[in-house]
């Protein structure tokens, strides 16, 4: 009796092959999206699966997801997000490399899974068609095919003597097969020119994501060419007085820069639209549907007007909120020449991505500065503040009025519309609270004992802030000093002069509006129309 038994593969051997079935699953994950990015540039770039499925990720995340990850990483959660998308499909990739068999192909089941999330990820896009499907189902046939190649490298079939030619979870022949020959080892140069090939496929993507490059390049020459309206002498923003702001070291500057406005929206890539290629409908309850291109606008009087925006996502002391000069149209005008019917009461805009917001019809009609802005702080607009044009709104969070690349105004009614926050539990009109914040000195500042100045800011647009008062622990309320009104649409600066104590300390804030309502102490989270609550800070005084 033959007593030979077969060789077992080294450990060596069985590592190798599993460090390179997961290559093979990585790969396979790189091909599918690079086949379906690239598609999706003949497309739509939101038919990506990779963008699809992020955008269906910030779309479907619940609230108080959405606002522990703006307070954790503020303006950085998009990256933050598309970074975590890419580790998690490498990680499922290499998965499905090491599940993958030549007669078991678990890990081509997996990737057709996700390739279903995919494709449901992107029909349900605001903007999609039925084409959206393409680039998702055919990188799904290419990575299923880059991972039976791959595979087959790896295990390759054993010849056999009679034998049916399976084999087991790792590639050799049945132990109880008595005519199994030796089962062979990967085909190593095989899967390295079929690995080189699937890196060549993926490199497509970097070609795809130039050409996708050269649309915002293009944007981008034309915003740095690009003249804003002339603006008319009795149209422009009053200056702004050195009074409005405390002759202190380290206060908020009154006006804030561009690069220093906060961004907080939906939309993962900022889309790029051209002027030429701008056009805005209005049309719904109106007597007469308008389509403007953007010369029809330029045709029009254009304002200037200095306006602070909020955002709702701000905590009690937070910094999601900004002042600048913007340029642009009245909104009232506009829809005054569309004719509005008596019953509508809310205006749906849509942006260039398919955000929409639902803005209350009163708030664009009732004389307020509501603009539809096309210069920001003297220059266009920034790409990602909406570039060409996009909605300011006086005295309503952003997420009800703030619409960035705007493109469509549908005059509705609120019975019979919503916008994409209100559908996930925000509130409906989104009024701005009366808010106040301790700027100076900085978190945990160590102060010398004598007088120190404290400074901050408070806004409640259109009601203004009449007083602002500051308490060291539990003591009383004092006034602080109050810098002069720009306008009641404007944050205000205030001042107080604090002769510290030894010890460790901590100084509350709180506002009073123009209509006389004081900021309450209860402190609510931002979820469903903005937080409240007193700012604090603790400061140790020590010499």
């Amino acid at each position: 009796m033959d007593t030979s038994t077969q060789t077992a593969p080294s450990p060596g051997r069985s590592i190798g092959r599993t460090v390179a079935r997961a290559v093979a699953g990585v790969l396979t994950s790189g091909v599918v999206l690079a086949v379906g990015h690239a598609l999706a540039g003949l497309i739509d770039t939101g038919s990506s699966p990779f963008l699809a499925v992020a955008d269906s990720v910030v779309d479907r995340s619940p609230a108080a997801v959405r606002e522990a990850t703006i307070d954790a990483l503020g303006t950085a959660d998009k990256p933050a997000l598309l970074l975590g998308l890419a580790v998690i499909l490498l990680l499922l990739g290499a998965v499905t490399g090491l599940v993958e068999r030549r007669g078991r192909p678990l890990g081509s089941l997996v990737v057709v899974v996700l390739g279903l999330v995919g494709t449901l990820a992107a029909l349900t896009r605001p903007a999609a068609s039925p084409t959206w499907a393409l680039p998702t189902v055919l990188g799904t046939v290419a990575g299923v095919v880059a991972l039976r190649l791959l595979t087959g490298a790896l295990f390759p079939a054993p010849a056999t003597r009679g034998g049916d030619g399976n084999d087991d979870n790792d590639g050799n022949n049945r132990a109880h097969d008595p005519d199994a020959a030796e089962v062979p080892g990967p085909d190593r140069r095989r899967f390295l020119a079929l690995a080189g090939s699937a890196v060549a496929v993926i490199a497509v993507a970097g070609a795809t994501g130039a050409a996708l490059g050269r649309r915002a390049a293009d944007v981008i020459t034309e915003r740095t060419d690009l003249q804003l309206p002339e603006v008319l002498t009795r149209n422009r923003a009053a200056p702004v007085p050195a009074a409005v702001t405390p002759d202190v070291p380290g206060v908020t500057p009154f006006l804030t820069r561009n690069d220093e406005f906060y961004r907080i929206d939906t939309a993962l890539r900022v889309p790029a639209v051209t002027s030429k290629d701008w056009r805005l409908r209005i049309h719904g309850m109106v007597e007469h549907e308008i389509e403007l291109d953007w010369d029809a606008l330029l045709e029009r009087e254009a304002d200037e007007r200095i306006i602070t925006l909020t955002c709702v996502s701000n905590e009690v002391g937070g910094d999601l909120v900004g002042t600048a000069t913007w340029t642009g149209f009245p909104i009232a005008d506009l829809l005054a020449a569309a004719g509005p019917l008596p019953d509508a009461d809310m205006l749906l805009s849509t942006s260039a991505d398919g955000w929409t917001a639902g803005t209350p019809l009163e708030a664009l009609t009732d004389g307020r500065d509501a603009l539809l802005a096309v210069g920001m702080n003297g220059e266009p607009l920034p790409l990602e503040h909406g570039y060409p044009v996009r909605q300011v709104v006086p005295g309503l969070f952003g997420y009800v009025s703030a619409t960035k690349w705007v493109v469509d105004w549908e005059v509705t009614r609120f019975d019979r519309a919503s916008a994409y926050w209100t559908d996930r539990g925000w509130g409906e009109r989104g009024p701005i609270r009366t808010a106040s914040r301790i700027d100076r000195p900085a978190p945990l500042a160590r102060l010398t004992p004598g007088p120190q100045v404290i400074a901050g800011t408070a806004w409640a647009q259109r009601r203004g802030i009449d007083r602002v008062e500051v308490r060291v622990d539990d003591g009383p309320w004092q006034d602080a000093a109050l810098a002069d009104e720009y306008s009641i649409d404007t944050w205000r600066m205030w001042s107080w002069t604090w002769d510290a104590p030894p010890g460790l300390h901590t100084l509350h804030v709180r506002a009073t509006d123009g209509t006389g309502e004081t900021q309450t102490e209860t402190r609510r989270g931002t979820v469903p129309d903005g937080a409240t609550g007193w700012h604090s800070r603790t400061f140790r005084v020590s010499a």
